[in-house]
Formats: structure tokens, C-alpha cells, sequence
């Protein structure tokens, strides 16, 4: 019978792992009231490695992450807000319900270290209940909201409050991080906290301590922005952390609020008897044609008129090569010819190496026909080359003369350089 009922235990363990049997949890929260619930690491331990925590005696500490949210809904309602700090810090639920409903949401843990995930169902029932009528509100400077969500902590919390207060019948109404309210992000440095407010109600009337918020030289003095002074008798705080910032010390008496007015009355929406409907008369008409022009044809005519401008720049005003080429020099024009032709002749020798001679290494030649001018004894500057009457007559008649040859003229004496832009005239 032993075996049979650690078989069964066997299965039963089994069956909730692979099927991922969850119960509910549920709360009752009074509108007003502060709720907090922890989702511990160690519960959604347990669920990951079930059976090596019973045989095997192997406990694993896993890094996690939660993500809550309202179901059949992106996120959580908006009075209730979610924080963890760190995969191995435990998360938090907290919040203050304004309004009674029931809401259902849906926890989901992923473990960093194997991927598997686990889910757990959270059943919110906010009741209506009355709000307290005396409410305060302190700025704890050197806490963080991990650091005052345990119970642990809001208990001692609530234990110098109510020394302040004067009271024990004091509840814990609200708990917000100073981020939430327009606080600024401190340096990540040791001793540098992001605040917190706490806020805390009760049936009985104010302290003197606390009503010495109210007066205007402590106004006065917190407007200045001089260091306040903690009133004397008024320091209850046994940590030091848990010292609030009597600057940004609040009272709330929601006894001297003024009512809400009440409800407009809804109707059936049908008329009374003999009553007839006016249905509202038709708009004017309006015309659109200015509207027309002003958005369409307007850019349009525009837009033609930029691309008749484009195209007389680019098309209109080019000079075009025979103009160019009626505007310079003859004499010019042609050794600009001769030129490109000796380039493309010396690129065709240097295919074959068994050519003669170019034409234009010899003393003179003429390129067009290959004709050679007679050579001439004597390479003496008072020897002419070529008749200056031919050079004014016959400047195009294709005879070359290589660099460094001279007309030896009267009215032209200068080194003629094909190579050269400009050549001389006579």
C-alpha cells in the first residue's frame, strides 16, 4: 500500500507539472486602502524544478523575470502599478483601487536560466467602502520603492507616523515612487535614492505637529527654500531613513471638500406626445473652386514654369562645338587638330613595334598627302623654313613643323610650338 500511494504522489506531481494546474488567489480590497502583494522567487522556484526538490535534494536560485497584466488586456488597470528591480530581487504589486469592480490579472514568470515560463491567476475584488476623512501625505527622501513594499518595513514606517500623528488608529492609504510624481532620476552612487511618498489616513483630527504644516511662516520659509527646521518634539523617526521632508509634508481634510454635483438624469429618448421634431437646418453651401486653384493649379503653373527655366539653361544657352569652333583662331584650331592626331597615331605604334617611322618625327611633312619638303643644307636661324607670304596665304595647308623651329622673317620672329595655345601672328 505504500508503494501505491508514492506511485499516486508520483503521478499527482506529474499531472500539475505537464498540465500546469494553477489556483487562483484572491483578495478583497477596500476602496482606499493600500494593497501590496509580492511575487516571491521562490513560489515560481518550486514550479520550475518540482521533483529535483523532492528526490534529489538540488535547489536552484534562478534568475527571473515577471509580467503582469489584466486579462484579455495589453496592461494592469491604472491604479495598480508593477516594479522589480533586479531577475534576483523579488516583484511587487501595489496600488490604491479608487473605484469597486473586480479585476483578474494574469502573472507570468520566465525563468532567465531554462526559458520555461509559469502563470498564475490573481483575483482583485475592490468593495466600496468609506474614504478616510483625514489624509496626509510624507516624502521619505533617502528611500526606494523595493526598500518600503514589504510589510516588514511599512509597519515601522507606520510606527513613527503614528508617534507624529498621535494616534494608532492610522492605515496606510498610498505608496508612490517620486519618478511617478515628476521626481528627477538620481546618480547611480551609493547614497543617492529616488524617494518616496507615503501617504496615510485616519479618523482623528491632525496632530499639533502636523498642523504646524499649515501655518504661514513655515510656508514662508519652504518658499524661500530655507532649511526648515523639524519642529520641536516633532522628530519620531527611529530610522533615519524613515525622517520625512517636512517640505513636502501634504494634509488632506476631505471633510471640507465640496460635494460632487449630482448626476444628470438620463431620459428614454423617445419625444413626449405632440411634440415635433426640428431636425437642424443644412449647412450652406460652399464653394471649392478657390480652394481648387489655390492648392492645385497654382503649384502646377509654377512647376512649369521651373522647368521651362531648366530647360533654356540647359538647352538654350549652350554654345555648341561649331560655334566654339568659329570663334577661335584658325591657326590655333588646327595645331589643337594636329595634336590629337600625333596622340592617336603614337597610340596605334605602340600596338606594333614594326612600323616606320611616324611622319610627324620628320623635319617637315605634310600629314594630309605624306609629301616631304625638300631638306635643306644649313639648320641656321637666318634660313627661312617656310615663306612667310605661304604661312599668311596657306596657314592650313597641312605642312607641320615639329617644336623648336623659327621663322626667320622680318615680321615674325618666335619659337613656333604645336603644343602651345596660342601661336604667333603676325
Amino acid at each position: 500500500m505504500a508503494g501505491c500511494g508514492s506511485w499516486v504522489f508520483l503521478l499527482t506531481v506529474c499531472a500539475v507539472s505537464v498540465f500546469g494546474a494553477k489556483a487562483e488567489i484572491k483578495f478583497t480590497i477596500p476602496v482606499g486602502k493600500l494593497f501590496t502583494y509580492e511575487l516571491k522567487r521562490e513560489t515560481f522556484q518550486s514550479e520550475f524544478e518540482p521533483l529535483s526538490k523532492l528526490y534529489a535534494g538540488r535547489l536552484y536560485d534562478d534568475p527571473m523575470t515577471f509580467k503582469c497584466n489584466k486579462q484579455n488586456f495589453p496592461d494592469l488597470p491604472e491604479w495598480l502599478r508593477f516594479t522589480q528591480r533586479h531577475p534576483f530581487d523579488n516583484g511587487f504589486l501595489y496600488g490604491t483601487p479608487t473605484s469597486p469592480g473586480k479585476s483578474i490579472i494574469e502573472i507570468y514568470a520566465v525563468n532567465k536560466r531554462s526559458y520555461e515560463t509559469a502563470r498564475h491567476i490573481l483575483v482583485l475584488k475592490v468593495t466600496a467602502e468609506k474614504m478616510l476623512p483625514y489624509q496626509a501625505e510624507f516624502f521619505l527622501k533617502l528611500r526606494e520603492i523595493e526598500k518600503v513594499l514589504p510589510s516588514s518595513v511599512q509597519d515601522e514606517i507606520k510606527q513613527d507616523l503614528q508617534k507624529l500623528w498621535d494616534t494608532e488608529a492610522l492605515e496606510m492609504v498610498n505608496i508612490s515612487n517620486a519618478l511617478d510624481q515628476g521626481g528627477r532620476v538620481p546618480l547611480p552612487l551609493a547614497g543617492h535614492f529616488e524617494g518616496v511618498y507615503v501617504k496615510v489616513g485616519s479618523e482623528q483630527y491632525f496632530s499639533d505637529c502636523l498642523q504646524r504644516v499649515l501655518t504661514p511662516e513655515h510656508q514662508r520659509q519652504c518658499t524661500a527654500g530655507a532649511k526648515v527646521k523639524v519642529p520641536g518634539g516633532c522628530n519620531f523617526c527611529s530610522i533615519p531613513s524613515n525622517c520625512i521632508t517636512w517640505c513636502k509634508t501634504e494634509l488632506f481634510d476631505l471633510t471640507k471638500l465640496e460635494p460632487e454635483p449630482p448626476a444628470p438624469t438620463m431620459g428614454s429618448g423617445i419625444l413626449d406626445a405632440g411634440i415635433d421634431f426640428d431636425p437642424p437646418e443644412s449647412p450652406p453651401s460652399r464653394d471649392y473652386f478657390p480652394d481648387y486653384m489655390v492648392t492645385v493649379i497654382v503649384p502646377l503653373i509654377l512647376a512649369i514654369i521651373l522647368c521651362a527655366l531648366l530647360a533654356y539653361i540647359m538647352f538654350c544657352r549652350r554654345e555648341g562645338v561649331a560655334k566654339r569652333n568659329a570663334r577661335t583662331n584658325q591657326i590655333q584650331l588646327y595645331h589643337q587638330h594636329t595634336i590629337h592626331e600625333n596622340t592617336d597615331e603614337l597610340r596605334n605604334m605602340a600596338g606594333n613595334r614594326g612600323v616606320p617611322p611616324p611622319l610627324s618625327t620628320l623635319p617637315m611633312f605634310n600629314y594630309r598627302t605624306g609629301e616631304r619638303a625638300s631638306p635643306l643644307q644649313s639648320d641656321s636661324p637666318s634660313i627661312p623654313l617656310i615663306m612667310a607670304q605661304q604661312a599668311e596665304l596657306d596657314p592650313l595647308e597641312g605642312w607641320f613643323w615639329p617644336a623648336g623651329r623659327m621663322f626667320d622673317t622680318p615680321d615674325l620672329n618666335h619659337t613656333c610650338d604645336p603644343y602651345s595655345d596660342t601661336l604667333p601672328r603676325k
